[in-house]
């Protein structure tokens, strides 16, 4: 900024201007300063719209910063929501999953039990005839042979 160099212009003079004997008050160039200070004058408008500017601005950039840092809050805990909720759903999959595969088991079970007793009666049921046709061939046997 323009204006504190010519602050320290004014602190120069000061410091180097010629001391009064006997006191802390020195000799300076009215007109120097007065020359300075003028142009501090014409100057600190434009410094204080600068800096007005640059205040603005740092308020500008904050607020789309903190706009901009809560829709990432705000997405990441809708993502979060729907990762619960997809979470939610897998979990009432599996559980859906092993109830129909536990059904499965059971069903395939009954059908493996029903299976082995049909195969069971009709094994027995032709044992049966089987018996029934041995027999038969058997008095068809004593027959011929008592001719």
């Amino acid at each position: 900024m323009e204006i504190i160099s010519l602050l320290e212009k004014i602190e120069d003079i000061v410091e180097e201007a010629s001391k009064l004997p006997m006191s802390s008050k020195v000799l300076i160039d009215k007109h120097e300063v007065l020359e300075i200070i003028t142009e501090m004058r014409i100057k600190l408008p434009d410094e204080i719209k600068q800096a007005s500017w640059i205040k603005e601005e740092r308020q500008r950039i904050l607020s789309e910063t903190q706009a901009e840092a809560s829709n990432i809050i705000n997405d990441a805990m809708h993502r979060q929501e729907l990762l619960i909720d997809d979470h939610e759903l897998t979990k009432l999959a599996e559980q859906h999953a092993r109830e129909i595969e536990e059904k499965a088991r059971r069903t395939a079970f009954e059908v493996k039990k029903e299976t082995i007793e049909y195969c069971d009666k009709l094994f027995a049921r032709t044992q049966d005839g089987l018996e029934s046709m041995l027999k038969q061939l058997l008095e068809n046997r004593e027959e011929l042979n008592k001719m």
